[in-house]
């Protein structure tokens, strides 16, 4: 299995469980490439990114066993399944399966959406959409996107829990282009939540950081499509407990 990573964030009583897989997708600004740890364990992410120069793989990784272990003795409510992408692990579904039986947990699981693994003891997908327009998506991933917009209105018709998120990022995925993902999300199912999050500035990429009036006027855009939006800007500061790293 290729889970590097686990942090527990007490005030959540959950886990983020951290996969690493060659990414069926080539996102110009992955920040993984600079930054393998959690961006809860920073006090100030966005800094502390910055100036990085890129850091090798991980190269030690769990069994399932091993990360039961890790979280046992801990009260656990989630599970979110994170990383590169999750689900091209042939061993997730598994780790799901296991934490269900032993903690009785919710599992969520971030996924681009190009493959699509089996989701049986997954309670909930947060489904990334890059963007809509095949030109920009392409520029921005180097994938064609017809194939992850179709899978996501197949889980949709196959009842699964879902969230859409996606990034503004300035001149490249604008409000215009996030207005087009909540027309598409809508097309499938406007009751599913849709989350836009500001980009920052990742090292090697071109572009400034969104700003919370650019995220805001997607918001206001996307709400003309789907019910519900929640935006996620660089000036929200966290509250609560300091999340643990586990591994």
């Amino acid at each position: 299995m290729r889970v590097y990573h686990i942090v527990y964030e007490p005030e959540y009583r959950s886990a983020d469980i951290h996969f690493w897989t060659t990414c069926n997708l080539k996102c110009r600004a992955c920040y993984t490439r600079y930054e393998t740890l959690d961006f809860g364990l920073y006090d100030d992410p966005i800094a502390h990114i910055a100036d990085k120069a890129p850091e090798d793989p991980p190269l030690i990784f769990l069994s399932c066993e091993e990360v039961i272990a890790k979280i046992k003795g801990l009260p656990l409510e989630r599970a979110i399944f994170i990383g590169t992408e999750p689900a091209l692990d042939p061993e997730m579904p598994l780790l799901s399966r296991e934490l269900h039986k032993e903690f009785g947990c919710y599992n969520i699981l971030l996924t681009n959406g190009l493959h699509l693994a089996e989701l049986a003891d997954i309670d909930e997908v947060i489904f990334s959409i890059k963007a809509i327009s095949p030109e920009i998506h392409e520029v921005y991933t180097k994938k064609d996107n017809r194939r992850i917009l179709e899978n996501f209105a197949l889980l949709a018709r196959n009842g699964i829990k879902m969230q859409a998120e996606t990034v503004l990022i300035p001149e490249l995925i604008d409000a215009s282009e996030i207005e087009r993902v909540a027309e598409f999300v809508a097309g499938v199912n406007p009751t599913i939540p849709l989350r836009i999050d500001a980009y920052f500035p990742v090292p090697g990429c071109p572009w400034r950081a969104a700003t919370r009036a650019e995220v805001e006027e997607a918001a206001e855009l996307a709400l003309r499509h789907v019910q519900k939006v929640s935006v996620l800007t660089l000036d929200m500061k966290r509250t609560g407990e300091k999340p643990v790293r586990l591994v």
